[in-house]
């Protein structure tokens, strides 16, 4: 329970920088809000379904992630205002973190669930359909976007975070999906010695 009060501690401070004299109130909501609803909902399951520490510290990243996006807005996080310049970009490339994040994190979060819940009897199919749900929630935050933006104009501008670039909503599934392969790529088995240490799984 001691990592779990730690994790908390943190989303809690990093929240309330987050919306302390943020860039643009409207989009720092907008931001922030799936980290809150993500919150409440593992707080109302934490009883019935406890994750690995591992997810819950991943959760918690991708909470920063959107923190710091809400905050500065995705187009003009400094650190990678500073990254535009070194490496003569064309754009803010803070957008793709969060895409990879949202790729990434989901993954383990449903690789999971599949494994306790024996979701998949089949394995071939496994990372497969992990990833093709990965795809499907990043396709689906698209189009959230895409009604936030066209529903309150100029409001929603920083939201969509496009910056003029005309495959953004393309480029940001594809870090999706690459974020959902190098999860379970590279933390499947570190997840797996978590369950089985935990005795959420047997051997």
């Amino acid at each position: 329970m001691k990592v779990i009060y730690i994790i908390i501690s943190i989303f809690f401070l990093c929240f309330f920088w987050a919306i302390y004299q943020p860039r643009e109130s409207f989009t720092c909501f907008l931001e922030i809000f799936p980290a809150l609803i993500g919150f409440v909902v593992l707080s109302l399951t934490f009883k019935k379904f406890r994750f690995t520490n591992l997810t819950y510290s991943l959760i918690l990243i991708h909470c920063i992630i959107l923190f710091v996006g809400g905050h500065y807005t995705y187009a003009e996080v400094p650190l990678f205002d500073y990254f535009k310049e070194v490496f003569h970009q064309s754009r803010n490339n803070y957008d793709k973190v969060g895409h990879f994040a949202q790729g990434f994190v989901p993954a383990l979060i449903i690789r999971e669930i599949f494994i306790r819940k024996n979701v998949i009897s089949n394995k071939h199919f496994f990372n497969f359909v992990i990833i093709s749900i990965c795809l499907a929630i990043s396709a689906a935050y698209e189009w959230i976007e895409w009604v936030v933006s066209i529903s309150t104009g100029d409001q929603g501008d920083a939201f969509l975070g496009t910056q003029g670039y005309i495959w953004d909503t393309q480029s940001d599934m594809l870090f999706a999906t690459i974020g959902a392969c190098c999860g379970l790529l590279f933390f499947s088995k570190m997840q797996d010695q978590q369950l089985l240490n935990g005795g959420f799984v047997s051997k």
